[in-house]
């Protein structure tokens, strides 16, 4: 009989998951504070990455329900960060866009906590810089192997 901590793999797994859960509360504390929340704030991205979409594709791209995303797109729509509009295909559907006010909003989050972040790499060894960057592909290959499966999102928007 195998445990879960007999298999190597899952013990990288583990190990893993632990350095990725501190990282993002690092990342977190890093943004600037404001009063979007963190879901609204990951809506916005997903808009951004894939453009228009209907409120069920994005409450199962964000994981939440559909009343709690339209409550979510409600609050960006009144903040003038998000709009709807008519599906062009069939007019009966209405379709979740980003506006031009919250790609800014995203993009001065983005900056103040890459300016943030920059402070904090600065403080690694160069050994402990470049082990990072070697590290990036493959962080992006398990965050592509993490999304949903491309029967169930939208085709990604190309900028």
């Amino acid at each position: 009989m195998h445990l879960p901590g007999d298999n190597p793999d899952h013990s990288h797994a583990v190990d893993v998951a632990r350095a990725l859960e501190r990282l993002y509360r690092v990342l977190r504390r890093l943004s600037q504070p404001s009063e979007l929340s963190l879901t609204t704030v990951a809506t916005l991205s997903t808009l951004e990455q894939s453009g228009p979409l209907r409120l069920t594709e994005l409450a199962a791209l964000e994981g939440v329900t559909q009343p709690a995303m339209t409550q979510v797109v409600s609050r960006l729509t009144e903040a003038g960060l998000a709009g709807r509009a008519a599906d062009p295909s069939d007019g009966r559907v209405v379709l979740v866009d980003i506006t031009d006010a919250g790609r800014e909003a995203i993009a001065r989050r983005r900056a103040v906590r890459a300016e943030r972040l920059g402070e904090l790499l600065e403080q690694l060894s160069p050994d402990e810089r470049s082990a990072l960057v070697a590290a990036l592909p493959a962080v992006e290959a398990l965050t592509r192997l993490g999304q949903p499966p491309a029967s169930s999102r939208p085709a990604q928007r190309s900028n």
